[in-house]
């Protein structure tokens, strides 16, 4: 976990974030990146959205997620909702950011996978970033599919037991 913030609080760095963004965070769980960004975002607002199930990550429920943005200090940027990230309930170009952590490889079928992608792009702004942390190989079949953004391994700080199983970032940004 502490390598994952690490990771995240770098990433974060590097989007140049100004602190008045609107970011939306794909499958928060416990919000370890949606707290972290909203730490980044004083005059700005952190969405988190989930299915809030059980099977991926224990004790995943939006009151976990709200007590933890609370016990950080960013409770008044905070907002969580249930929602499935492959019928994102926004509008066009509602969010400067989208973030995911490890969460979109958890959907079984990769057209619903991709759909997942677009959701994140369709709700950018132009100019808006994208930014998923992802398996190898998904970030790979990500980026292929949408034909752009570049891929960054985040390195041993993000294995989950090894090199095999590294975890690589694809940023994209959404034409202006």
């Amino acid at each position: 976990m502490h390598g994952k913030l690490r990771v995240w609080k770098r990433e974060l760095v590097r989007a140049d974030l100004k602190g008045d963004e609107q970011l939306l965070d794909l499958g928060c769980g416990r919000g370890a990146v949606l707290i972290e960004a909203a730490g980044r975002l004083p005059a700005g607002r952190a969405v988190g959205v989930d299915l809030w199930s059980g099977k991926d990550q224990r004790g995943n429920r939006p009151e976990v997620t709200l007590a933890n943005a609370a016990a950080a200090g960013v409770a008044d940027r905070v907002e969580v909702q249930t929602a499935d990230m492959t019928e994102l309930p926004f509008a066009d170009g509602s969010f400067d950011v989208v973030t995911s952590a490890l969460a979109i490889h958890n959907i079984p079928l990769r057209e619903r996978r991709y759909r997942a992608v677009d959701e994140g792009m369709r709700v950018l702004r132009p100019g808006g970033q994208l930014l998923v942390a992802d398996f190898w190989p998904m970030t790979r079949q990500y980026a292929d599919h949408l034909g752009q953004g570049t891929l960054r391994g985040l390195g041993p700080a993000y294995w989950y037991g090894g090199p095999r199983l590294g975890v690589t970032l694809l940023h994209a940004v959404k034409e202006r």
